[in-house]
């Protein structure tokens, strides 16, 4: 019978050795690392991948080979060394190699105590991870003689045999038995779902045991140099004396590191080991260009260093962790931009839940826009205004916003909707004033008569509860949770600082009030890209003279209705201009349907019937005749412009005097005005005609000589293709991704949430297409468009101003399009800042 070849592919870890990430894992790499810088690293053996794999397919390592690495007797520990540390690994198994004999050497030596400890806990581990018997049985068995021999009873009853003396039939077996826990199915999905290939390898390293258990100080701990949560300077972890592995962090018993006042530290008893091991973290910092977790072992006063991982750490740790490392030196400032994460902004622009407290979650929906808030439950706007007036904090629950929540949303600290997707109304807005907010919270209940929510469990929350939303998690939680505040430190302001130093596309803002603009200015945009100006008509004065216009009969009448509102939307139009200080800002024309502004309840139209001296009948006629079977495609954005042209020219003369007025006060502002839902070039035409109109006639009035730029907002598909035509009378086209997207599926953006998931799950959808810009679909409407509008116009400026243009997905197609910039919500600039240098390092234009 032919004799099976034993696997001889290892690689004892040297300065000099060939170890590699790739094929070694990321530990074997890591310690090859430490033995270079000379730290104390026990003698390390690494089996590369595809000895695993071969082991895992019955193939038998070469043990006794391995072993006589270690000395006469050997005893080792095994760990897994996959290629990334996210991807986990099976459990470590320490102490491979003790025996009856090496059982009674420890006795003599460390005390019958310490070798009955040892040999005990090696039993239950390979009982447990390798020999897969049932954990119950070897789970709180008393340490000493007899809970030793009551372990190898069970095992010997169990398994048939008693437990293997030989070391390389122990090492054998944990080798073979770490390498088929990897290659199951239920790892497989398990490492899948962090990220892993399908074809993920994985490394394992043999390491003699340092013991941690004799005479002198012995123990183990791990330490590390930062604070995990903020960032900042701290030394931390536990020491456990007479422990091996990382017993500190799980057993009440341990020491403190430092000295505390809480109780004894290692400071303390080794002061000596303590200097040692905060000196060889400084060496790991600078060396290893990264903050490390070292795990340590402390034998008869002597450390060695088991290990070395990367801290674990919340966005707000790592971002000031990236920036104190490249102000040291230790790294560049790119490299600092791109240690951080463009999506992990948003958790620092706001207060966020702490992650340590504890959380009674009632409700999840979809994280729509990030940051936490405590507050009492209210169901209405009106409730959350009388809230914001006494000065108490509030949550407005919803089953869907509408624009006449708009007050409510600004009174509110966070919004919670049943329901709704990533891109309706709660969520826009939401993003936009920094509320955090959870939208389709369809496990939720409202009962709005009774003022109460019924959570999936049955607890029953009403009206004046205390919960709390996570914006960032999509979860609401009972209570007031821990928070932490927001990190807008200098950390943050320093690395956004090198990010526009290496980012070559613009960045703007969506913005509709000075408050908006303001909070733009304040991260550093580059410009409005959006200014929605029907946002500022519903405020209660501008709402009745908006109500007034749009039931006059006639064209004067409308036209006086509006002349109430010039002054208001002049003064509007001003402080943007100062805020914005001569950067761009894009002001797009009256867009909703007119009922929008039209209360909805029979109370409400009495109430409007009142404010108007018109009998009821009249109101509620023109209400009915105004409303539409589907008012997002019907009279509104520029077919408004055209029929009632009257919108257009106040706004235009307020936006023109506004910019007089700024241009007295010293201030250079050329405006761009922006016609939405464009269809034909005729439209662009008519309301242009109008403009120039207007714009002479402010200029003869005033005698002040300014410029303006027209463009189009391109929301619809047939905009996009027949933006050659359109560009004629455009300086800029501005791609609107929402109405475009929605118009392009034929999808309700308001009602996808609903089944959207089911979509995405299924493989219909790859993405939420309002959540991710649709690249194959809607990004060929946007290619085509840009191309066309610049055969037209060679320097047309192109942009998004859709809600994709914060996600560093859309900012990668539009930079690659060769468009200028674009536009997102004021608190995602920061994170298009980021996404964007991170796209110049990593994708530099050819």
């Amino acid at each position: 019978m032919q004799k099976t070849e034993l696997l001889t592919d290892f690689t004892v870890i040297t300065p000099s050795a060939e170890v590699s990430t790739p094929r070694h894992g990321w530990r074997a790499k890591c310690l090859q690392r430490l033995i270079r810088l000379e730290l104390p690293v026990p003698k390390t053996v690494t089996l590369p991948a595809s000895t695993v794999r071969a082991i895992a397919a019955g193939q038998m390592l070469d043990c006794p080979a391995v072993l006589g690495h270690f000395g006469d007797s050997p005893l080792i520990s095994v760990r897994p060394s996959p290629e990334n540390p996210d991807w986990g690994g099976p459990a470590t198994i320490l102490n491979i190699g003790f025996n009856a004999a090496r059982h009674d050497l420890l006795a003599k030596s460390h005390g019958q105590a310490a070798a009955d400890a040892l040999y005990l806990r090696f039993v239950q581990g390979y009982a447990v991870h390798v020999a897969r018997l049932d954990p119950d049985m070897f789970e709180g068995l008393e340490p000493g003689a007899r809970g030793l021999n009551d372990a190898l009873r069970a095992y010997e009853m169990e398994m048939d045999e008693p437990f293997p003396e030989d070391p390389a039939r122990q090492l054998a077996d944990v080798l073979r038995s770490m390498a088929r826990a990897w290659e199951g199915t239920t790892a497989r999905l398990l490492r899948q779902a962090k990220g892993a290939p399908a074809e993920a390898a994985l490394g394992l390293v043999v390491q003699q045991m340092a013991q941690g258990i004799g005479q002198g100080v012995s123990g183990s701990g791990v330490i590390q140099f930062v604070d995990p949560v903020t960032g900042n300077p701290k030394v931390i972890g536990r020491y456990l004396g007479q422990s091996q592995g990382r017993d500190a962090l799980t057993k009440g018993e341990a020491l403190y590191l430092t000295r505390d006042p809480r109780g004894p530290s290692l400071e303390e008893l080794a002061p000596e080991i303590f200097a040692e091991l905060i000196r060889e973290g400084a060496i790991c910092r600078q060396r290893l260009r990264e903050e490390m977790q070292i795990e340590f072992t402390i034998e008869d006063g002597k450390l060695a260093v088991l290990d070395a991982v990367k801290v674990q750490r919340s966005a707000r740790a790592g971002l000031k962790i990236a920036v104190a490392l490249a102000r040291d030196g230790v790294i560049t400032p790119a490299e600092a931009v791109l240690r951080v994460e463009p999506r992990a902004l948003s958790e620092l622009l706001h207060p966020q839940v702490d992650p340590r407290g504890p959380r009674d979650v009632f409700a999840r929906g979809i994280a729509a826009s990030p940051g936490a808030a405590t507050g009492r439950i209210v169901f209405s706007s009106q409730a959350a205004q009388a809230s914001a007036a006494r000065g108490e904090a509030c949550i407005l629950v919803r089953r869907e916003t509408a624009p006449e929540d708009i007050r409510g949303m600004h009174s509110a600290a966070a919004v919670l909707t049943e329901r709704g997707g990533m891109t309706s109304h709660a969520a826009v807005i939401g993003r936009g004033l920094g509320l955090p907010c959870i939208v389709g919270a369809s496990d939720i209940r409202l009962d709005t008569r009774d003022r109460k929510l019924t959570a999936r469990d049955g607890r029953v929350f009403r009206e004046g509860d205390i919960i709390t939303i996570d914006g960032t998690s999509g979860e609401a939680l009972v209570g007031a949770a821990d928070m932490l505040p927001s990190a807008q430190g200098e950390s943050f302001r320093q690395l956004l600082a090198w990010a526009d130093e290496l980012r070559d596309i613009g960045i703007r803002a969506n913005a509709d009030t000075p408050s908006d603009a303001q909070t733009a200015r304040d991260f550093m945009a580059q410009g409005i890209g959006l200014c929605r100006t029907e946002h500022m008509f519903f405020e209660e004065a501008r709402l009745v003279a908006m109500r007034e216009m749009i039931f006059a009969d006639t064209a004067p009448d409308r036209a006086a209705a509006l002349a109430r509102l010039l002054p208001m939307q002049r003064a509007d139009f001003v402080q943007l201009f100062e805020i914005m200080k001569g950067l761009p800002v894009c002001i797009r024309l009256f867009d909703p349907p007119l009922h929008e502004f039209l209360p909805h309840s029979r109370e409400g139209m009495r109430e409007l019937a009142e404010a108007l001296d018109r009998p009821l009948s009249e109101v509620t006629r023109r209400a009915e005749a105004l409303a539409e079977f589907n008012p997002m495609l019907g009279m509104r954005g520029v077919r408004l412009g055209v029929v009632l042209p009257e919108i257009y020219d106040m706004q235009a003369r307020a936006i023109f005097e506004a910019t007089v007025e700024t241009v007295r006060a010293g201030e250079p502002v050329v405006p761009e005005i922006m016609i939405p839902l464009v269809s034909a070039r005729r439209e662009v035409e008519l309301v242009k005609t109008r403009i120039d109109a207007v714009a002479a006639l402010v200029r003869t009035k005033t005698g002040v000589s300014f410029d303006y730029r027209l463009g189009v907002m391109v929301e619809t598909p047939r905009a996009a293709l027949r933006a050659g035509e359109i560009a004629q009378h455009a300086a800029f086209l501005s791609f609107g991704t929402n109405d475009l997207t929605q118009m392009t599926y034929g999808l309700s953006r308001d009602d996808a949430g609903r089944f959207m998931n089911t979509y995405v799950q299924e493989g219909v959808f790859s993405e939420d297409p309002f959540h991710i810009l649709d690249v194959d679909g809607v990004g060929e409407l946007l290619l085509i468009g840009a191309e066309r509008g610049r055969q037209t116009r060679p320097n047309l400026t192109l942009s998004i101003c859709g809600e994709h243009g914060g996600n560093p997905e859309s900012i990668a197609f539009c930079r690659k399009a060769g468009f200028d910039y674009v536009s997102c919500s004021p608190y995602r600039v920061p994170l298009a800042r980021l996404a964007a240098a991170h796209l110049a390092l990593t994708d530099p234009k050819q």
